[in-house]
């Protein structure tokens, strides 16, 4: 059969018009857009357009907002390192306990190398922040606040907007780390406080490598990379020209496609979901359900390994996850769940399907045919699932 690829919060496969936009770049039009001949002129052109459409996509006010860089990574450790070295004395941090390692592992190592002092917000049951905490973290010395827009996890989505204004009423600057809602949810930037956003191309069908850090006009800024002037001095480096227009293409076919994409993805996703808590028994949807990307579904199942239940289903050639691909390889259960308090029963045997607008009816249905069977399998050579007690109440 068909191979079933349900993990499109680790990467999405790169769309055919995307690659064709692509392909030139590589061949006749390969100039350096900072040269001054016209194939300099050529390649500026395209990277100039590229930058109008993830502009389009995000609702900003100005295409010079838009930064690009090598992908999410960067874009975060540049936007939080920004904010510290553009405002002297603001030497505090507000993040979330669900953050990506991009954020955390930057934060850690400031914490350690530079006296930065890190406030980590906590969150609830289903994924949501802590308010509360949020508002006490802030202070006087805050220099930024960097909450993501989407959970990569559990898909639930943080107020953004709103939490941007608390941050501008304390003084700080305001970052999301937005790479799983970008090209899944609406976004009018220029309408926001958000001062800096984060975003992939290889989330939204774009290649891999490429990415963009919007920086809001007049927010001091102080750049990571360091070398010629290209990006108006923001990001040193020679442009990668195939892979701006390529995630300018993604981001012109992500906004043309938004609204009609997430309708049916959320609809596939609910009868997933549906089908699994209708013919398995002992499992869970983890996140908060009335607000959450329509792409994801978290799943826990109890009394079951989540690395034995992949690898079956990877055998069956269905592709998911345990959480983020930037943390695979560990033993430890998802620092996103575990901050979400999920009882030790049922989050050793949490996984994630995500979705994309190449998942077909015919993928939710293979799935739901062989994981009764695997899950039932994984449960009988459990001592817990023999001694079962309810994980959750």
């Amino acid at each position: 059969m068909s191979p079933v690829y349900l993990d499109n919060n680790a990467t999405t496969a790169t769309d055919a018009e995307v690659i064709a936009a692509m392909l030139p770049w590589f061949t006749e039009r390969y100039g350096n857009p900072s040269s001054s001949h016209a194939f300099g002129a050529t390649a500026a052109e395209g990277v100039r357009l590229a930058r109008r459409q993830v502009q389009s996509l995000l609702g900003a006010a100005h295409d010079h907002e838009v930064v690009f860089t090598s992908g999410g990574t960067e874009s975060n450790n540049t936007a939080i390192l920004s904010a510290l070295d553009s405002q002297p004395g603001r030497t505090e941090i507000v993040t979330t306990a669900v953050e990506h390692p991009a954020v955390l592992a930057l934060a850690a190592h400031l914490e350690k190398t530079r006296g930065v002092t890190v406030h980590t917000v906590g969150v609830d049951g289903e994924g949501r922040l802590d308010l509360d905490d949020f508002e006490r973290a802030l202070g006087p010395r805050t220099a930024l606040v960097s909450i993501m827009w989407a959970n990569n996890e559990t898909g639930t989505l943080f107020p953004v907007a709103a939490l941007a204004r608390q941050a501008h009423a304390a003084g700080a600057l305001f970052h999301t780390d937005a790479v799983q809602a970008v090209g899944r949810v609406p976004m009018r930037l220029r309408d926001t406080e958000i001062d800096m956003l984060s975003l992939s191309g290889h989330k939204l069908h774009g290649p891999k490598g490429i990415g963009a850090l919007y920086v809001r006009k007049g927010v001091p800024f102080r750049p990571l990379m360091r070398g010629g002037r290209q990006e108006r001095g923001r990001r040193g480096g020679t442009e990668n020209v195939p892979g701006i227009v390529g995630l300018g293409a993604a981001a012109d076919l992500a906004a043309r496609y938004l609204e009609t994409e997430r309708g049916w993805i959320e609809d596939l996703r609910d009868r997933l979901e549906q089908g699994v808590l209708s013919r398995i028994g002992h499992c869970h949807v983890l996140g908060d359900l009335d607000h959450r990307l329509a792409n994801t579904a978290c799943i826990a199942f109890d009394y079951v390994d989540a690395d034995a239940l992949l690898l079956m289903l990877d055998r069956a050639g269905i592709a998911a996850s345990s959480g983020s691909a930037c943390a695979s390889g560990t033993m430890e259960p998802s620092h996103v769940l575990r901050a979400m308090r999920v009882p030790v029963g049922a989050i050793r045997g949490a996984i994630r399907f995500s979705l994309s607008r190449d998942t077909g009816g015919a993928d939710i249905d293979r799935v739901l045919d062989v994981l009764p069977d695997i899950v039932g399998r994984l449960r009988t050579q459990s001592p817990l699932w023999r001694d079962r007690v309810p994980t959750f109440a």
